[in-house]
């Protein structure tokens, strides 16, 4: 944990926790002073902490706070490994922040814990949402989540391995295992890397699911993870790469992303999905990356996988006019600029994506922006998607195991997320 404690919040501390958590008796401005104190809590996007999330949100509330001398701004910033669990302890302990900048928010929108995005922005921040990810926002059709970070995948393949063995990124998925052929019999490691392991098997799943024509759900929002495309699709998976000793010397089940993208950075590995991030840590480590879509049965996919993080604001402190200001604040485009560019993310506004479009400075995120309006997010608005994804964690690599069912684990999953939506 990192925190960044403003004068307002080292002075009351000496008087307990709840003047802090009360904000001082106020609701929207209106108590026993003139002033106002926003806890936040955030997530860490850095990897060291030359780059941690403290120094922007530093930077940021410096200059919000300067201009806006009767608000201050308290920000705590946690691990990944930490930060959801650090918000529900405080929330179920009544003692919600004003601002989360968290991994999910429809469980807090549900039980009627967070403001309205309407509630909170100016039109024009809130118009300035990119329109996938506004929509994946919202809760029956009401906007809570606000986008804060979001990426989307594609394939990478290490092009110094790929010239060695005289290949061509792949189209298909034929292509894909032909490559994958060809890698491991010059001796590759991984020729594709499946990370299926508890860590993130829900984003390497999605992919793949998303490019046989299936994914989670249907046009209509209903889970359907036992569709048969799902099920040919994990039957490939099981018979054409895992099967044939394609996927590398640790089964997909217990590879991690992380551990994928390491031995990728070594270059150890031919291909595998991969976000922005990963570009950064190979290019430093003096591989030669190239990227692609996703292949698919029969061309690249139509539809590529998005991931978005989010911002959110608590309505138990009743701070409602100063949170709005600060996130308009937060989401103009200089500092939604500043904010990508330090993290190799892709911009959640339309402003800054036009910028990052034609900046020369960003011509490496191009391809990602590419895919953003052709992506398919998680379908985070339902409040049984937690539980979901941390089933398919746990059981997915079982699928594509040799000798492993694809139809019964797709059926045990359906089940679950059927059972947790309530439409069993």
């Amino acid at each position: 944990m990192q925190r960044r404690r403003t004068g307002k919040i080292a002075a009351v501390a000496a008087l307990g926790m709840t003047a802090v958590l009360g904000g001082c008796g106020l609701v929207d401005g209106i108590g026993g002073s003139e002033d106002v104190t926003l806890r936040l809590v955030a997530a860490d996007y850095g990897d060291s902490a030359a780059n941690s999330s403290v120094k922007y949100w530093d930077t940021l509330v410096d200059e919000y706070e300067a201009e806006h001398p009767d608000v201050k701004i308290d920000v705590t910033v946690y691990s990944w490994n930490d930060v959801d669990r650090k918000v529900k302890e405080m929330v179920d302990a009544g003692h919600a922040p004003d601002l989360a900048q968290i991994g999910a928010y429809a469980d807090y929108a549900a039980k009627g814990l967070l403001y309205k995005a309407g509630d909170l922005l100016s039109i024009r921040t809130q118009a300035d949402f990119v329109h996938q990810l506004a929509g994946a926002g919202e809760v029956k059709d009401v906007q809570y989540g606000l986008p804060f970070a979001s990426s989307t995948r594609l394939l990478f393949y290490n092009k110094t391995l790929f010239d060695k063995a005289g290949l061509t990124p792949p189209k298909t998925w034929n292509d894909l295992a032909a490559d994958a052929e060809a890698l491991k019999a010059r001796g590759v490691t991984y020729p594709y890397a499946l990370p299926l392991g508890p860590e993130e098997a829900q984003a390497e799943t999605m992919q793949w699911l998303l490019s046989g024509g299936g994914g989670y759900t249907d046009r209509v929002g209903t889970y359907d993870i036992d569709s048969t495309e799902n099920a040919d699709t994990l039957t490939w998976l099981r018979d054409e790469l895992v099967g044939k000793g394609l996927t590398g010397p640790v089964a997909p089940g217990k590879l991690d992303r992380a551990d994928a993208f390491a031995a990728f950075a070594d270059g150890d590995v031919g291909m595998l999905n991969g976000h922005p991030t990963l570009m950064k840590i190979a290019t430093a480590k003096g591989v030669k990356v190239g990227m692609v879509p996703m292949p698919g049965v029969d061309g690249a996919s139509d539809v590529a996988m998005g991931v978005a993080d989010w911002m959110m604001a608590f309505r138990e402190n009743g701070h409602a006019e100063q949170a709005g200001d600060f996130l308009d604040f937060v989401y103009s485009e200089k500092n939604v600029l500043a904010f990508s560019r330090e993290y190799d993310l892709l911009p959640v506004t339309n402003s800054a994506s036009e910028i990052m479009s034609t900046a020369k400075q960003d011509a490496d995120l191009r391809p990602f922006l590419k895919e953003l309006p052709l992506s398919e997010l998680y379908p985070v608005g339902k409040t049984s998607w937690a539980d979901v994804s941390a089933h398919i964690k746990q059981q997915m690599g079982q699928a594509v195991a040799p000798g492993g069912d694809p139809k019964a684990v797709l059926k045990r999953l359906q089940g679950t997320a059927s059972a947790a939506q309530g439409t069993s």
